[in-house]
C-alpha cells in the first residue's frame, strides 16, 4: 500500500501513526474535492441560463450550503483536536528520559552535518567559535575535562535500533532543516537556538539525511548519511572512534 501511495519505508516507531494521519487528510481531500465538485456542476445545471431565462432577484432560499460548510469546519475542527493536538503533544512535547536514549547534537554547518556524542563520561563539551580551525570545524574545546573524549563525525551518523534518539540542533549560519524521510523526521535548525528532536529507529539499515531549507548554493550537497545498526555494533563504534581519538 505504500508503495502504491509513493510512500518511503516506515524506518521508525512513530512512523505509521505519522503516515495514517497523512492518509486520512488525503482521503478527506478527496471526499471534499468530489462533493464540492458534485456541487459545482449541480448548480451549472440547476441555474443554467436556459432554465432560467428569467432573473431570479430573491436567489435560492435553502441553507443547505450554509449546512455544508458548518459540516466541513466540523469535520476539520474534529481532526484538528481528536488528531494533530495530541500527536503534537506526543511527538513534540513529550520526550523520553536522557538516562534511556542515545543522546547527540547535530550541527548544521554550510553544507554539512555535525554530529557530536558524548565520550564514556556521557557529558558534552563546550564549543567556542574562537576555536574553529580546518581541524576543528565547530569549535571543539579538547581543554575542557567533559569535550576531550567527545566523538565528531561529519555527514555520518550511527545510531542503535530500538533506542529512542535524542538530537540538539543547532545551525552555525543560516537556517537549515533537519530532515530523515524514512524516519518520518523533519525539524528547523534555527541560528541562535538549540532545539531538541526525537525518535526511535525499528529498522537498521542505511539512511539519507538531507536539508529540506534552501540554505545557499551549496544547498543540493547538503546531505548526510544515517546508519542505525545493533546495540552491540554501536558500542563497538563509539569504542573505535573514541580509540581513534586518543591515538590523535
Amino acid at each position: 500500500m505504500l508503495e502504491l501511495l509513493g510512500m518511503p519505508q516506515q524506518a521508525s516507531a512513530h512512523a505509521a501513526q505519522i503516515d495514517q494521519v497523512i492518509v486520512l487528510l488525503h482521503w478527506l481531500m478527496a471526499v471534499l474535492f468530489v462533493g464540492w465538485g458534485i456541487f459545482f456542476v449541480y448548480t451549472l445545471i440547476r441555474f443554467r441560463a436556459s432554465a432560467n431565462p428569467t432573473a431570479d432577484y430573491a436567489g435560492v432560499k435553502s441553507h443547505t450550503s450554509s449546512y455544508l460548510e458548518v459540516a466541513v469546519a466540523g469535520i476539520e475542527a474534529i481532526i484538528l483536536l481528536a488528531f494533530a493536538i495530541p500527536a503534537w503533544a506526543v511527538r513534540v512535547n513529550e520526550f523520553p528520559p536522557e538516562n534511556g536514549a542515545t543522546v547527540v547534537h547535530v550541527i548544521a554547518k554550510q553544507f554539512e552535518w555535525h554530529t557530536v556524542y558524548p565520550g564514556p563520561d556521557g557529558r558534552f563539551g563546550r564549543r567556542d567559535a574562537s576555536l574553529i580551525t580546518s581541524t576543528n570545524a565547530i569549535g571543539l574545546d579538547r581543554d575542557d575535562p567533559s569535550g576531550a573524549d567527545d566523538i565528531h563525525t561529519i555527514n555520518q551518523m550511527s545510531l542503535p535500533v530500538d533506542t529512542p534518539v535524542i538530537a540538539y540542533l543547532s545551525t552555525m549560519d543560516v537556517i537549515h532543516s533537519f530532515g530523515i524521510t524514512s524516519m518520518r523526521v523533519k525539524q528547523d535548525a534555527v541560528p541562535g537556538m538549540e532545539i531538541p528532536v526525537w525518535w526511535e529507529p525499528a529498522v537498521t539499515g542505511d539512511f539519507e539525511i538531507n536539508c529540506s531549507q534552501l540554505c545557499g548554493l551549496g544547498h543540493y550537497r547538503m546531505r548526510g548519511f544515517l546508519t542505525i545498526m545493533s546495540q552491540g555494533d554501536f558500542q563497538s563504534f563509539l569504542s573505535e572512534e573514541g580509540a581513534r581519538l586518543a591515538a590523535d
